[in-house]
Parts: C-alpha cells; sequence; structure tokens
C-alpha cells in the first residue's frame, strides 16, 4: 500500500476508535506541504490522536523511541503498521536517525516528533533540539500542536477509560525550542470552550423546541416529507426532543399527525396522477411498492418502516391504485406513526440522560446525524 492510502486507512481506523471511546476535537489544519510537527507527549495514545486529526494528504511519519518501540518481536511491527513510525535513538546516533526523515519532508509529507523525548505529565518538559535542526535542514515549518485528554484516556501505566480527546493545531513557529515548547503548552492547556459551546447550543435548541416556532418546524418538516421532503421527521425530532425532553410531549405526536396529513395529501395527488417527483425515490422503490399495494390494498403500508423505502412512495402508489383514504390512514398511523412516536420516544429519554452531561449534546446529535447519513446512503444505493 502506498504512503497516502495506508495514510488514509489509518486517519479513519483512529478516528473511529477516538469516536467510540469518547470522541475527538480537532481545531486547526496543517500548512499545505511538508512540516515538522512537535507536539506534548503523556500518552500512548498522543500518536493515535495526532494520526486521527492530521489529513492524509500529509502521509505522516511518526519519531518513534528506538529503544522501546523497535527492541524486536510484534511491536515494531505494529508501531510501523499503525502508527507510520520510524525508530530514532534516545541513546546515541539520534541526530543521524533524524536526519533520514529530510526526504521526507521535502516530499511535502510531515514528520511528527514529540521533543520531550518520553511521556512527561502537566506542562511540557524541556524540548530536543533534535526537530528543530531537521525542519531547519530541510528547509519546511515547525508546527506546534496540543493534545488534551489522552491522558484520561490512557494514563501512563494505566489500562483505558473513556475521554474526549482534543488536538489544537497552532500556527507555524520559529526553529526556536523554548518558543515552540511555550506555544504547545498553550495549544495543550485546559480548556472548556467545547463543553461550553456544547451547553449553550443545547440550551438555545431546547427554547426553540419549547416554542411554537419549534412546533411549527417539526409540523412543516413532517408534512413535507410526507410529499417531497426527503430527511425524515425522526431526525429534527432527534435534534429538538433532546435539547428539551418535555417538548416531546407536543413535539412527537405534531410529527405523527402532520405526516399522516401530508400522506394523506399525497395520496390524493396520486389519484390524480399528480404526485411529484421526490428526491432520494428510485424507480425500484416505486416498483415494489405498486407490487405490495396491489396485493395488499391500505395495508401495504405496513412494510414501510422496514423497509427503507418512503412514506411518500406508498402514499402515492395507494392513490394510483384507487385505495380509501380511511383505510390507509389507519394502516399509516399503525406503522408509520408508531415508528414516529417510538423514535420520539427515545429521543425523549436520550434527552433525560444528557441532563446529567449536557457536555455531550453536540457529539451525541453529531454522531447521530452521520449514522443517519450512512444509513441513508446505504438504503438508496440499496434500490438503486
Amino acid at each position: 500500500m502506498t504512503a497516502r492510502p495506508a495514510a488514509a486507512a489509518r486517519h479513519w481506523l483512529w478516528r473511529l476508535v477516538l469516536t467510540l471511546t469518547g470522541g475527538l476535537t480537532v481545531v486547526g489544519a496543517l500548512p499545505r506541504g511538508g512540516c515538522v510537527v512537535v507536539a506534548n507527549h503523556s500518552s500512548h495514545a498522543d500518536t493515535a490522536a495526532l494520526l486521527a486529526a492530521v489529513r492524509s494528504r500529509h502521509a505522516p511519519r511518526v519519531a518513534a523511541a528506538a529503544d522501546y518501540w523497535f527492541a524486536g518481536g510484534w511491536r515494531a511491527a505494529v508501531c510501523r503498521a499503525l502508527a507510520a513510525a520510524f525508530p530514532v535513538r534516545r541513546t546515541g546516533g539520534g541526530s543521524a536517525d533524524m536526519e533520514a526523515a529530510v526526504d521526507l519532508l521535502r516530499a511535502g509529507r510531515a514528520v511528527i516528533v514529540y521533543p520531550e523525548g518520553t511521556r512527561g505529565t502537566g506542562v511540557p518538559a524541556r524540548f530536543h533540539a533534535g526537530a528543530f535542526r531537521l525542519a531547519a535542514a530541510a528547509g519546511v515549518p515547525v508546527v506546534p500542536v496540543g493534545i488534551a485528554g489522552t491522558a484520561d484516556l490512557l494514563p501512563k501505566h494505566g489500562r483505558l477509560h473513556r475521554a474526549r480527546v482534543t488536538v489544537r493545531i497552532g500556527t507555524p513557529v520559529p526553529p526556536d525550542p523554548e518558543v515552540a515548547r511555550a506555544e504547545v503548552a498553550r495549544l495543550a492547556g485546559p480548556s472548556r470552550r467545547t463543553g461550553r459551546s456544547s451547553e449553550e447550543t443545547r440550551r438555545r435548541v431546547g427554547r426553540v423546541a419549547l416554542s411554537g416556532t419549534g412546533l411549527v418546524i417539526v409540523a412543516a418538516w413532517s408534512f413535507a416529507e410526507a410529499i417531497v421532503w426527503p430527511l425524515l421527521p425522526e431526525l429534527v425530532l432527534f435534534a429538538l426532543v433532546p435539547a428539551a425532553p418535555r417538548a416531546g410531549v407536543r413535539l412527537v405526536p405534531a410529527a405523527v399527525l402532520a405526516s399522516m396529513a401530508g400522506g394523506l395529501c399525497t395520496l390524493a395527488l396520486g389519484m390524480a396522477g399528480a404526485a411529484p417527483a421526490a428526491p432520494l425515490v428510485t424507480e425500484r422503490m416505486r416498483v415494489m411498492v405498486a407490487e405490495q399495494t396491489a396485493d395488499e390494498g391500505a395495508q401495504a403500508v405496513r412494510h414501510q418502516p422496514l423497509s427503507g423505502i418512503p412514506f411518500k412512495v406508498y402514499a402515492a402508489e395507494a392513490g394510483r391504485a384507487g385505495v380509501d383514504p380511511l383505510p390507509f390512514l389507519g394502516a399509516a398511523i399503525g406503522h408509520r406513526g408508531v415508528r414516529i412516536a417510538s423514535v420520539g420516544a427515545a429521543c425523549t429519554l436520550l434527552g433525560v440522560a444528557l441532563r446529567r452531561w449536557p457536555e455531550r449534546y453536540l457529539q451525541v446529535l453529531g454522531t447521530g446525524c452521520g449514522l443517519f447519513a450512512i444509513g441513508l446512503t446505504l438504503v438508496v444505493a440499496a434500490w438503486m
């Protein structure tokens, strides 16, 4: 595997791992071209965080202690494969090992160095000069990076715990160890900005959810989704209800009723031969629903919650087949409506849990939306 595809594989592997172990926040990005990245070092998880944070176009390599990681056995092979590491001796010969990375930098790649030389605690210890001589020899910038949270995730001589990791990428600094150390210490310093931002966002979204505006948004979204809008009512409930669980009492019934009203409108349009084309609806979906409707009439909609086919397709095909609106409405409430209500109830329970961890709101919202996007892509691809 060549350098950049391998770097992409490592990047997404460690992104996934860190997402599952508490989450990753990345602030900033490396400049284009080769650069020497200098970072604080308090945990073996630091390399995973940096590989997840740095874009694969930089195909980063990591300077690792030869006496620890490359002393023989399986550890060296794992270090090369999962961390793109190369050995640097800590007792004689280290400068020559670093100079061998000049060609990597001139080829536009990033070289990650922990100038402390070992894992530390708290404020970064004195930086050794090797990384800065390397940058000067290759004619590339030195980029300071601060890592926070890895010592909680994987403490020195400790076990893995859930913890959120933050990587802050600074702007290039002069190749001076003390200047770089001060900037890395600043970037790695404790910050509650992300948590406060998440809590404030949750409060603002909660106010919308409890207001008349929130009710209108959910009703309009759900009604439109049953006609042409491609995004499920469950998605807007997932955004609003966890931010204000008691709003679910109003928003979930509104979503169900508006979805049913939109379905009846689409059925009427289907009867008139005027049902609109909808995005992300494929011909295979229409054919399948037409066959189910021909066989089962109004009850065909019972397949909708698990098929991945939009509710609007069932409503339009029911109209084209001349299905009576009242039996269709009853079946739709018993299946489509129940699914919306079930998801709404789950969102309410999630919101109750988030009262204890309000700083997790944005993380939960982002993860849920990401999973929805993946699911939607897979469903549409399956019905192409």
